[in-house]
């Protein structure tokens, strides 16, 4: 090879290179992902798994984040000693995959709400709250996803507007210990069959406002917004500002593939919104059993990713 060729050849390689660094990334599983698409998967679809043989198969899948619901290791953080959090971290590591952060983060605690009408309820609550954002911190991740439904629901007396306003205390409450972790709360919108408390993309919005921190952002669920009244793709193109997190799912709670909802046009409203965060599988049927749910949600998800395009 003479100095002009290799000249060449050095020179295409090099951008060869650069455009595979900002394009894709290769998973184990030897897919190519397009930049800034990533998935993840909630690990209570492993159900009662130990977590080295969960996390082996969600690797093996091709998922590369986990996101992880604190009640199947205790049902109050606090419990959860260093070396623990240590070990789910780096078995997590072993297998190639992030811990992406938390949801779930209040079911099977006693005594906290986000609406309650009693300060000393709420003053509890963001102290939970802190310590959630440690325990996070504590595992590599840097996202809290506050859906829990039961400890959000406004109580019997208790209006909308009263409720928006506790919470907003709530949260804002927590932000300095988020914002100082780099954590960011992502507030979900749920369907009125779980809650009766921020059912809309709107709603979980106009709370964030009301918050009024960086660290305080929006999460989709495409079960959840299948309640809504717009589509699914619109929703995505008129609050891609507020999103922070993504959960991908059917309205007949499988995952994302194992029922009607079309994912095509949801792919494709991410990415002409420039969606770079995470994409996570949420579900709470579990009757496909834990390896159909993990192996076939993200095969279908990268069909329809490839469809979009």
């Amino acid at each position: 090879m003479d100095r002009s060729t290799r000249r060449d050849f050095l020179k295409y390689a090099a951008a060869g290179a650069a455009i595979g660094a900002t394009s894709s990334f290769v998973s184990r599983a030897g897919a190519a992902e397009p930049a800034g698409m990533k998935f993840a998967i909630c690990n209570e679809t492993f159900q009662d798994w130990p977590f080295d043989k969960a996390f082996a198969l969600a690797a093996e899948c091709g998922y590369t984040g986990l996101e992880i619901a604190p009640f199947t290791i205790a049902n109050d953080v606090t419990d959860i000693p260093a070396a623990k959090r240590t070990e789910i971290r780096r078995l997590a590591e072993r297998n190639g995959l992030s811990v992406l952060g938390l949801h779930w983060v209040l079911a099977k605690t006693e005594g906290f709400h986000v609406t309650s009408p009693d300060p000393e309820v709420r003053r509890k609550t963001v102290g939970y709250l802190n310590e959630l954002t440690r325990f996070c911190g504590d595992l590599g991740g840097n996202l809290i996803i506050f859906g829990s439904p039961k400890q959000r629901n406004l109580l019997p007396g208790v209006s909308r507007v009263e409720g928006m306003k506790y919470a907003a205390e709530v949260f804002r409450a927590a932000m300095p210990e988020m914002e100082k972790a780099g954590t960011t709360l992502a507030l979900e919108p749920l369907t009125s069959k779980e809650t009766n408390f921020l059912l809309t993309a709107a709603e979980g919005v106009e709370l964030a406002k009301m918050v009024d921190s960086p660290h305080c952002k929006l999460h989709l669920d495409c079960k959840a917004m299948s309640s809504e009244s717009e589509p699914i793709p619109d929703l995505i193109r008129k609050w891609k500002d507020w999103m922070v997190h993504f959960h991908a799912n059917d309205p007949n709670l499988k995952g994302p593939g194992f029922g009607e909802l079309d994912f095509v046009p949801i792919f494709k409203a991410l990415r002409e919104v420039g969606y770079r965060g995470w994409v996570s599988v949420e579900v709470f049927d579990y009757t496909p059993g834990p390896e159909r749910l993990a192996r076939e949600s993200i095969a279908y998800m990268r069909k329809c990713l490839a469809a979009s395009a």
